[in-house]
């Protein structure tokens, strides 16, 4: 992965207390977890109201983790003053989810001063075994807060 230097020194101050506001989040009992410099971790437990009829998590709960774990790995590199808003994304699942419990993970790919473009992957881990569950490519732009 690329190393960014984040144009905000407390930048990782401002990642947590965005997401401790983030009630969607929350709902879906996320965690948030590493948060680098272009780089953001969040983590789900298994919950069986977020199924589908066969007991995967739905195709919208992961689209939502991982759009949040891209979108504030972008605001880990935005400037003061600033907030960050999904553009368009594409997503690619890959498998069903289905596990204990799940981590999506946010990586910058090029930080610009108003477009920022991201890829993430969400993993499901069942015992021991962990499975690549959806991927994503994303824009997000930086707007004044």
């Amino acid at each position: 992965m690329t190393r960014f230097e984040p144009r905000d020194p407390d930048f990782e101050a401002k990642v947590r207390s965005r997401f401790s506001r983030q009630t969607a989040l929350h709902t879906l009992g996320t965690v948030l977890g590493l948060v680098e410099p272009g780089e953001v971790e969040i983590e789900m437990p298994y919950q069986a109201d977020l199924t589908q009829e066969c007991g995967v998590v739905h195709s919208g709960i992961v689209t939502s983790i991982l759009d949040s774990a891209c979108g504030y790995a972008a605001f880990t590199l935005s400037s003061v003053g600033t907030t960050i808003s999904t553009v368009e994304y594409k997503v690619n699942f890959v498998g069903p989810a289905r596990g204990d419990r799940f981590l999506a993970r946010g990586e910058v790919v090029r930080s610009g001063a108003t477009v920022t473009v991201c890829k993430g992957n969400v993993l499901a881990y069942d015992g021991g075994e962990e499975k690549l569950v959806a991927t994503m490519l994303i824009t997000l732009m930086s707007m004044p807060n």
